[in-house]
Order: C-alpha cells, then sequence, then structure tokens
C-alpha cells in the first residue's frame, strides 16, 4: 500500500484537461498499482472519490468509493468517464474536496445522469446513477476536465474540524439513503 501525495489548490495541474487512456495502459502492472494506490489514498484522507489528477497524474481515471455507490460493496474505478445524458433537475448541496482542505461551499449538479466509461480492466460500462452517487461522479468528471468545485460553489467557508465530521456523517447518511 502506498499513499500518494494529494495535489493542493491552487496547483496548476489540477487545472488541466486529463488525457484519455486505452486498453494497452489499464493492462500495464504500474497502472494496476497506480489505481490501488489511488484507492487506498482515497481511504487514507477521508474521501469518497478521487480522480487520478489529485496526485498529479493527468490522466482520466477516478475513483467512486463504494459508500456513494448504490448497493456495491466495491470501489467504482471509472476510466474515460463521460456523462452521456443528465436530467434537467439540478440539487444543490455542500461539498468540500481533498485538493482543497477545509474549504466547504453549495454546489449546484444535475440530480441524475447517465455515464459511459470503462472499468480498470478496458470493458465498457454503461450505467445511471442519482443523488448523491450522481454527485460525486460529476465532481470527479471535473477534476478530470480540469475544473474544482470551487469555480461552480457558493457561499464558500473554512470548515472547523466539527464541520468536516459532520460532513462525513452526512456522506454515511446518503449511503443509507
Amino acid at each position: 500500500m502506498a499513499i500518494l501525495p494529494i495535489v493542493k489548490h491552487p496547483t496548476s495541474t489540477l487545472r488541466v484537461r486529463s488525457k484519455e487512456v486505452d486498453k494497452t495502459y489499464l493492462a500495464l502492472p504500474e497502472t494496476k498499482k497506480f489505481i490501488k494506490n489511488l484507492i487506498d489514498t482515497m481511504y487514507a484522507n477521508d474521501g469518497i472519490g478521487i480522480a487520478s489528477s489529485q496526485v498529479g497524474t493527468n490522466v482520466r481515471i477516478c475513483i467512486i468509493g463504494k459508500d456513494a455507490v448504490p448497493g456495491k460493496k466495491k470501489d467504482l474505478v471509472l476510466v474515460n468517464p463521460i456523462c452521456v445524458k443528465t436530467s434537467k433537475k439540478m440539487d444543490t448541496d455542500s461539498e468540500g474536496c481533498l485538493s482543497v482542505p477545509k474549504i466547504y461551499g453549495n454546489v449546484k449538479r444535475y440530480r441524475d445522469l447517465a455515464v459511459n466509461a470503462l472499468d480498470e480492466n478496458g470493458n465498457p460500462l454503461s450505467f445511471s446513477a442519482t443523488k448523491f452517487f450522481a454527485r460525486v461522479i460529476q465532481h470527479e468528471i471535473d477534476h478530470l476536465d480540469g475544473t474544482l468545485y470551487i469555480d461552480k460553489a457558493t457561499d464558500l467557508y473554512a470548515a472547523t474540524e466539527e464541520d468536516h465530521d459532520r460532513f462525513l456523517e452526512n456522506i454515511k447518511k446518503e449511503k443509507d439513503k
């Protein structure tokens, strides 16, 4: 297990659109190790999702933590993810980010989406996401596009340790809905 250093705002690589990858890249042993390390890094930092750009590798790979994925007991690895359809309905909720520590803000996002991606082995994935699951996916795809949640957020505020703990507790509640 290797915990990778999180790249923090305002590092310029967070503003770069990440590059698509192919099956050959995904088959490399170092890519498999990188994905495992990315997952370990997410959990070591209390994240619910993480994009490769957050550890300084600008490839289109992100992880959606199992606590955000309804009915799953496994983390979801998304390679080259795209939202192919979005709902008209949007919700506003509080978001934070490992790359912008202890700052939270309200972000308006689509409530429902359809996503196409590859899994960690290069197999095609197509699925629908709703509510919190959809929010986490949109947040991570934004990272892969070089966009940070603070670009879209309103009412930004610095979080206390209690705010952070409450935010993590709300994530757990969302999973149980």
